[in-house]
């Protein structure tokens, strides 16, 4: 794993939600809000304040001391905890069972799919994908599990389900599943399928919610 790659990823979100509380805190409406999935629904697709490719180095070195800390590994699943800028994240990681592109062989950065816990933004169970490489603005990605195929928006190498509304179900069919296909197109157009194992996912998840309760 790269710990630069994580840590820049989970500092660009807790960025994101402080820069959100300030907009509330002002009255604003706030652009490009990763929202709870108990509330209201998910922003337009690729709103410019999301995170998803590669943040600068600085940010993780602001994170100081967040280093992810692995709690448990099931499965193909490891439980990791860390604290970016003081603010506690959990997270489930794992990494493609198989890639493909088409083209075939076409380079790119390792994937990783990651259901994220963050307490001080009541945040329970965000589901997001670090898909390795810039998709194609615009484009149409996918997450299928259990039979339905879930829309995902994109910003960067990042994907975030497009309705809040069905994130607990998606989790819900990923507990239950023995896998889940990822589907995007990158800037270039080559099209990606990222297909994901997800045994000990719930494991993950349950020991993640007795370790992130505040």
């Amino acid at each position: 794993m790269s710990v630069l790659r994580i840590l820049t990823f989970l500092v660009a979100i807790a960025a994101l939600c402080g820069a959100t509380s300030l907009a509330q805190a002002q009255g604003a409406a706030p652009k490009g809000t990763k929202e709870s999935a108990k509330e209201a629904p998910k922003p337009a697709p690729a709103p410019a304040a999301k995170p998803g490719a590669k943040p600068a180095e600085p940010a993780a070195a602001a994170a100081g001391g967040a280093e992810p800390t692995l709690i448990g590994q099931y499965g193909t699943w490891g439980a990791y905890t860390a604290t970016p800028n003081g603010r506690k994240v959990c997270f489930a990681l794992a990494k493609p069972s198989s890639s493909k592109t088409n083209p075939p062989n076409r380079p790119r950065d390792p994937a990783y799919a990651f259901v994220s816990t963050r307490p001080a933004e009541k945040v329970v169970n965000e589901v997001s994908i670090m898909i390795g490489y810039a998709l194609k603005p615009g484009s149409e990605s996918s997450l299928e599990v259990g039979g339905s195929s879930y829309a995902m928006y994109t910003q960067g190498d990042g994907l975030w389900i497009k309705n809040a509304a069905e994130e607990e179900q998606m989790v819900s069919a990923m507990r239950k599943s023995a896998e889940v296909t990822v589907k995007g197109v990158s800037a270039k157009g080559t099209e990606t399928t990222d297909t994901f194992s997800l045994k000990g996912l719930s494991q993950a998840l349950d020991r993640l919610a007795q370790d992130c309760k505040r």
